[in-house]
């Protein structure tokens, strides 16, 4: 699995952590949703789980038949070696600034020990930024090979020759992690090594909670409780605005012309379909009728 993949698993993991649980919220139920608005085709919206598990991996009748009718594919990123390469290079610091000392060569050691078998070369590692560092403990452990669920629909969509999309540039998503305070970076990938067990335990119920299509059991299993620690609730705080609320808005604005023209199969991680901030809500406020379909 290419860093990029492996990447965008973690990306999933870590926003789950951070999605706060809340009552009543709407779009809770549901993985494909139908887009309609008078005198245009319709669209659909489909959340993914960005996993490699067979599970995943296998659409549902519903869903291949609403891919097999669309003529744009939009993904979150469209991704090729490119990207992958730059998205390597933006992992690491390009001045003198070094991961051990600013974490600390105690949180240092404990990363090193933690990546295991997927430990980066002393040179590349000791250049990591923190948020980085924090993606690759979301990986270290328990991925296989194989392509996950979004880049299976990527593949199948350029196999079949359809409009291709990308919601988010690659420097945006990166620059949606670097606006993460450097402190709050830190902080999480503090806490990340401190609850890595709950990281990987979280891993199963996700895909269960994702397989019965329950948005909102998937924002409250992988909350991480932060109790009574202001500090780590405003961390964690600052990582939701940062990669689920903003990129959230960036996707709805850059479908609103796309959607005009109809036909649509919009396919973007689960999480962000749900509440009244998420796409699914934004669309609604944009004059389409969301209609759940599975």
């Amino acid at each position: 699995m290419s860093c990029a993949a492996g990447c965008r698993v973690a990306l999933a993991l870590i926003v789950a952590l951070a999605v706060p649980s809340a009552a009543a919220e709407p779009f809770a139920q549901g993985l494909l949703w139908r887009l309609d608005k008078p005198g245009i085709p319709p669209s659909w919206v489909f959340g993914t789980l960005h996993s490699n598990d067979p599970r995943v991996r296998t659409l549902p009748a519903p869903v291949a038949q609403a891919f097999s009718r669309a003529r744009t594919f939009a993904m979150e990123i469209y991704w090729s070696e490119t990207e992958d390469e730059h998205f390597y290079e933006a992992m690491q610091f390009d001045d003198d600034r070094r991961l051990a000392a600013l974490v600390g060569d105690e949180v240092y050691s404990r990363l090193r020990q933690e990546l295991g078998a997927a430990v980066l070369p002393e040179e590349v590692l000791a250049r990591t930024k923190p948020w980085a560092a924090l993606l690759r403990i979301a990986t270290a452990r328990g991925m296989g090979d194989g392509p996950t669920l979004d880049r299976s629909l990527f593949i199948a969509a350029r196999e079949r020759r359809m409009t291709m999309l990308g919601l988010e540039w690659l420097d945006e998503q990166v620059a949606a992690f670097e606006a993460i305070p450097i402190e709050t970076q830190i902080a999480l990938l503090r806490h990340a090594l401190d609850h890595r067990a709950e990281l990987e335990a979280q891993i199963e119920p996700t895909i269960l909670a994702w397989l019965d299509r329950n948005l909102a059991a998937l924002a409250r299993i992988n909350r991480v409780a932060a109790g009574d620690d202001a500090d780590l609730r405003r961390h964690y705080a600052l990582l939701t605005q940062q990669l689920v609320a903003n990129r959230t808005a960036l996707m709805a604005y850059r479908l609103f012309l796309p959607l005009k023209r109809g036909r649509v199969f919009v396919a973007v991680g689960a999480l962000h379909l749900y509440g009244a901030n998420g796409l699914l809500a934004q669309l609604h406020e944009q004059g389409y009728r969301v209609r759940r379909i599975y």
